[in-house]
């Protein structure tokens, strides 16, 4: 019996950058789990969209698909857009939806491995403050999931941590800089926690002006991949939900 093809949600974006780093850690994903079909499918603005990637599998005679969305909180996309979506799929298809990235240890080794691959040492992290810079979101679970992961990273040994956002919600990155120079942190580093490149990722860098340092973003970090490998599995319990079954 095949496994369920993998088909990977991103939210797509004008700029060039989302799609590239998109398509890396798909590529990353396949290097860890070889002979697991992985597709790749865009909400807006890139091709393949996610309707035409299901309309093919269903054409090849494809029967189960696990759709992972490539979202770090559970917000609108993943509450109201991807259901939608996956309830419009040829209805030969069997669809479960995985749940989102986060949250998850593996995404704090991720965003730690940016920040030292940025010029952090271990040996620095009890003296640094680090902003926790999401690209923000109007749902309140997702805002409260963001401090959550804050207070949890915390207690890991930095001198203090702060989440901020770059749209819907407050403290802007460079408010929460510039409260940690406040409370006294001897470097401050802004971590996105971003997937990839694009408009927001933009904005939290610019707020970044006055940190010490400024991590690169999620992209294809092998946590991260981890991450998704660990969300298919889980979606092929059988008793999870089947989307359009």
């Amino acid at each position: 019996m095949r496994d369920p093809v993998l088909l990977v949600i991103a939210h797509g974006s004008r700029d060039a950058r989302h799609a590239a780093t998109v398509h890396a850690l798909v590529r990353r994903v396949r290097s860890l789990r070889p002979g697991l079909r992985v597709e790749t499918g865009f909400l807006d603005f890139n091709v393949p969209s996610v309707h035409g990637v299901l309309e093919s599998l269903a054409a090849e005679g494809v029967r189960d698909v696990v759709a992972l969305p490539l979202l770090l909180t559970r917000a609108f996309h993943a509450k109201a857009d991807i259901p939608a979506v996956l309830r419009d799929a040829p209805r030969r298809l069997r669809i479960r939806q995985a749940e989102v990235l986060g949250p998850s240890p593996l995404l704090l080794a991720a965003l730690e491995r940016r920040l030292y691959e940025a010029g952090l040492t271990p040996a620095d992290k009890s003296s640094t403050g680090v902003v926790l810079a999401s690209a923000g979101s109007s749902d309140p679970e997702a805002i409260a999931v963001i401090a959550d992961i804050a207070r949890e990273w915390r207690h890991t040994g930095w001198c203090a941590v702060r989440p901020a956002f770059a749209s819907a919600s407050l403290p802007r990155t460079e408010d929460a800089v510039r409260e940690l120079r406040e409370l006294g942190c001897a470097k401050v580093a802004v971590a996105p926690y971003v997937l990839a490149p694009g408009f927001l990722p933009d904005r939290i860098a610019r707020g970044a002006a006055e940190a010490d340092v400024l991590a690169g973003v999620l992209g294809p970090a092998p946590e991260v991949a981890r991450v998704l490998l660990e969300r298919y599995d889980a979606a092929r319990d059988p008793a999870l939900l089947a989307v359009g079954a």
